[in-house]
């Protein structure tokens, strides 16, 4: 197994904290540098919502985490660095003294991203630096999106590394302010403020406004493919017929700031704080994640939107090693499967049994090109022994043994152990081969009947 790869942190606040989880918990080693004598304490904070939520968007187990030190010395955390991510505060002339320093003692293959939301590429290398922007969102260790922008080659290198975390980057083509998501998010901005200041709704009404509707809508599919559908058979010029004219309307006043003053910052700030002042920064952060992780999910399963990134990722993960018995799943266990006890519920102890017994079909040939031909196997009778308690963020082993393959009928034995050794459970699962047509159990072909019952013999007296 290759060593892991090293990222360089330079400022762990809440982005560069970000950036340290979505690489840690990826297997590489992370070495941070931040002045702030609270660093370790906030970046520890982030770190154990990371831990917490990441790996509830698989069902494969993450790479073993890298190894993460902080240091005083800007040297050492560059050294050996193959990604290096500034994450200072939005002052150009701090981020050029930090880039001159990062050009001067960084590997010259190494990556050097900027986390900038506003500056151009252009500025950032006005004095020589060698950087690209690589803007990220918050939580960066869930939300896939990273902005890039500059050196084409630079570009290039980093896209791939960020494909190899789980994120998905966006390349712009060409510079300007803010790139290109602050730029819609800046738009929404300014027409909530007119609408507070206005008088016309709260800070609670607007987030209600986005979050009951278009919120969702954007989630699986963006603006433009949202108001396709919106324009109905006729698809969009439809919808640009229709909706265009209300452009020369006084819809918006995105022309137009109101006047940042005191009493509108008090008044903002008021409204928040009677909105979601009861709970504190980190309960927000978890009652985010743990949201995001259920949207994700339910776009993982169809592949729309963030949820092709999570399968993409996921197909990239290191495979379990294979021995006596095959290993048919590898995962945490999610926070979402825990129940009032704090440990996982019952129901998902079957569920990871269902993967188990899908991923061994697919060992032998029963694929998805299998069933689409007309044939599967449906279980038809499952027997858990529930053993030992499983926690949230617990990674489980599932071995699996073909007890019997005669006939239509294929039993299973599933094995769940703990990452201490400890069995978890144990599942029976009796399978029938079904013929899709008519519905009902029929033989398996000569090559599937051969391949299960090879397993079978093989299995014997296996641990």
């Amino acid at each position: 197994m290759s060593a892991p790869r090293k990222a360089a942190i330079i400022g762990g606040g809440v982005i560069g904290g970000g950036w340290a989880a979505r690489f840690l918990l990826n297997g590489w080693d992370v070495a941070v540098f931040d002045p702030d004598p609270q660093a370790e304490r906030k970046l520890s904070e982030v770190l154990a919502n990371a831990r917490r939520a990441l790996p509830g968007l698989y069902d494969n187990a993450l790479p073993p985490e890298g190894r993460l030190s902080l240091h005083d010395d800007l040297g050492a955390v560059l050294d050996g660095a193959a990604w290096v991510q500034e994450s200072v505060p939005e002052r150009l002339d701090l981020k050029h003294k930090v880039h001159g320093q990062i050009t001067a003692m960084a590997p010259a293959a190494a990556v050097i991203g900027s986390s900038t939301s506003g500056f151009k590429p252009s500025e950032l290398t006005a004095q020589g630096a060698r950087v690209i922007v690589a803007h990220p969102f918050n939580p960066v260790y869930l939300l896939p999106l990273v902005e890039l922008v500059g050196d084409e080659t630079h570009v290039t290198r980093a896209a791939d590394i960020l494909r190899d975390i789980g994120m998905y980057p966006l390349h712009i083509r060409r510079e300007i302010d803010a790139h290109i998501a602050d730029r819609l998010l800046e738009a929404v901005w300014r027409e909530s403020l007119w609408l507070v200041k206005d008088g016309i709704a709260t800070t609670q009404e607007i987030d209600e406004a986005i979050r009951m509707g278009f919120g969702l809508r954007w989630a699986q599919m963006g603006l433009f493919e949202t108001y396709r559908i919106a324009g109905g058979e006729a698809g969009m010029a439809h919808f640009m017929a229709q909706f265009g004219p209300a452009l020369e309307w006084p819809w918006t006043k995105l022309m137009d700031v109101p006047d940042f003053t005191p009493a509108l910052v008090d008044l903002i700030a008021g409204q928040s704080d009677a909105q979601s002042g009861h709970m504190s920064i980190r309960d927000l952060e978890r009652l985010r994640d743990d949201n995001l992780v259920g949207m994700m999910r339910a776009l993982k399963r169809t592949g729309s939107g963030a949820g092709g990134v999570i399968s993409a990722h996921e197909a990239r993960l290191p495979q379990p090693v294979q021995a006596d018995l095959p290993v048919t799943v590898m995962r945490q266990v999610p926070q979402s499967w825990t129940d009032y006890n704090g440990h996982m519920n019952e129901t998902h102890y079957v569920e990871i049994g269902c993967q188990a017994s899908e991923r061994l079909l697919e060992m032998v040939g029963v694929d998805m090109a299998y069933i689409e031909a007309g044939q599967s196997y449906f279980t038809v009778e499952n027997n858990v022994r529930y053993l030992a308690e499983m926690r949230a963020g617990e990674t489980v082993r599932v071995t699996t043994r073909v007890m019997a393959a005669e006939g239509k009928m294929l039993r299973l034995n599933h094995v769940l152990t703990r990452a201490d050794g400890v069995t978890a459970a144990t599942i029976e699962t009796v399978l029938l081969h079904v013929d899709l047509a008519t519905r009902r159990s029929a033989p398996p072909p000569d090559h599937i009947a051969l391949a299960l019952r090879d397993m079978a013999a093989a299995h014997v007296g296996s641990a």
